[in-house]
């Protein structure tokens, strides 16, 4: 039987929530009710996990909760309870599903519960205030989560309500029924590979990935645009992947300059952590893309490329580059695990090539030189005389990655 944790708020939402975890119980899977209540819940039934439980679990009691008047404050300790609790309950073996009702708090709360939760656990939210602009980016973030909006305030058992839940009951138990994501075992199954990808540099992620397929890889692609990274970072750290290409790393770029691809400030670290093989390029690296509303004279009077009506791609400064280079050496250089940085010497993308504004392979080398000024001898540079979506460049990623990763990490044999 699959057991099913249901997170919300019992003083606001209790005959729904109850509601919820009857149609659970009658679809044959165990319901298990996490309150995370801040006031006190009037003329409803327990949960299975109480308030108190959640606060004691973070340290603190609901007494303390309730002689405060700070609400954030208090918020951060009862989502603290409830993710212990959760990840608890996944590490016992009692966790085959979680699923969240609520407005904006409770959705806030609910998924950030979620999103402490490895990948491929079920996770269904549904939220009155999922169509609210910008919160459906505070609740999925980089996690797996299905948003559901109910459309209608989650308040009252009529006839609209009860079929928005009885909905999300079957699309959470049919979730939980799916196989469980296989954890990676040494040596077991195909060897799974990470790699990032982005538009400038489609052509060179896809010819890689189509080799490396047909070499009996299994190679997971990420959207190198910030969110996409840091997901990826996450699940290189859960230990799903036995290798990383990651051909866009501009964020690494981007974190330093406040541009909108950041990915904050452990992009490209996990890969390193785990020890497990990477091999790295520069597709973006040498081009920002700080929002237009923050617009500097410097940025005006900056070469640029127009990616599309919304997007312009900046030049990245010497000084720019030169500093992203050390942010790459100092991340490589403690790696765990081998690297390979291989550098497409005329143009980093297809948006940099003759013709365009922003090409300047001369001042690319600044990149270049600073890397190996700053990079311990273990870090491989290995310069290609050609732009990254030329086939010559994708065969020398895809050369470096089998020699890489067939000698190395998880007990893969060398050839």
């Amino acid at each position: 039987m699959k057991t099913i944790l249901i997170v919300s708020t019992l003083n606001t939402k209790g005959a729904e929530t109850f509601y919820l975890r009857d149609i659970i119980s009658g679809l044959g899977a165990a319901p298990v009710v996490l309150d995370i209540s801040m006031r006190p819940s009037e003329g409803t039934a327990a949960a299975d996990i109480s308030p108190d439980e959640v606060a004691r679990a973070a340290g603190s009691t609901m007494e303390e909760i309730l002689a405060s008047s700070e609400r954030a404050k208090n918020t951060v300790i009862m989502t603290s309870g409830a993710v212990i609790t959760a990840l608890g309950m996944l590490k016992e073996g009692r966790l085959d599903g979680i699923i969240g009702i609520g407005g904006s708090t409770g959705s806030l709360m609910a998924t950030d519960v979620m999103r402490a939760l490895p990948f491929g656990v079920p996770k269904l939210m549904v939220s009155s205030t999922a169509a609210l602009p910008g919160m459906s980016t505070k609740y999925i973030d980089t996690g797996d989560i299905a948003l559901m909006h109910s459309v209608v305030e989650i308040a009252g058992l009529g006839d609209v309500l009860k079929n928005v839940i009885d909905r999300a009951a079957r699309g959470i138990c049919a979730m939980a029924d799916a196989a469980a994501l296989p954890s990676r075992q040494k040596g077991g199954g195909k060897k799974a590979v990470a790699i990032t990808m982005l538009g400038p540099c489609d052509k060179c992620a896809g010819a890689v990935r189509l080799a490396l397929e047909a070499k009996d890889y299994q190679v997971t692609g990420f959207s190198a645009a910030g969110i996409g990274d840091r997901a990826m970072e996450a699940m290189v750290s859960q230990g799903l992947f036995d290798a990383v290409i990651d051909l866009a790393p501009g964020a690494v770029m981007e974190h330093l300059v406040g541009g909108m691809r950041d990915a904050g400030p452990h992009r490209m670290e996990a890969a390193g952590k785990a020890g497990i093989p990477q091999i790295i390029s520069t597709c973006g690296v040498n081009h920002i893309t700080p929002p237009k509303s923050k617009y500097t004279e410097d940025h005006r009077s900056r070469r640029k490329y127009d990616i599309d009506r919304f997007r312009t791609w900046l030049r990245a400064s010497p000084d720019e580059l030169k500093a992203a280079a050390r942010a790459f050496a100092e991340k490589l250089n403690g790696a765990l695990g081998p690297v390979k940085v291989i550098i497409p010497m005329k143009g980093w993308s297809s948006v940099d090539v003759p013709g365009s504004a922003t090409y300047d392979p001369d001042e690319d080398r600044y990149f270049v030189d600073e890397l190996k000024k700053h990079s311990e001898a273990k870090i491989e540079i290995i310069e290609i005389d050609a732009n990254m979506e030329e086939p010559v460049f994708a065969r020398s990623v895809i050369s470096a990655g089998v020699e890489l990763f067939d000698c190395s990490g998880r007990g893969l044999k060398c050839a």
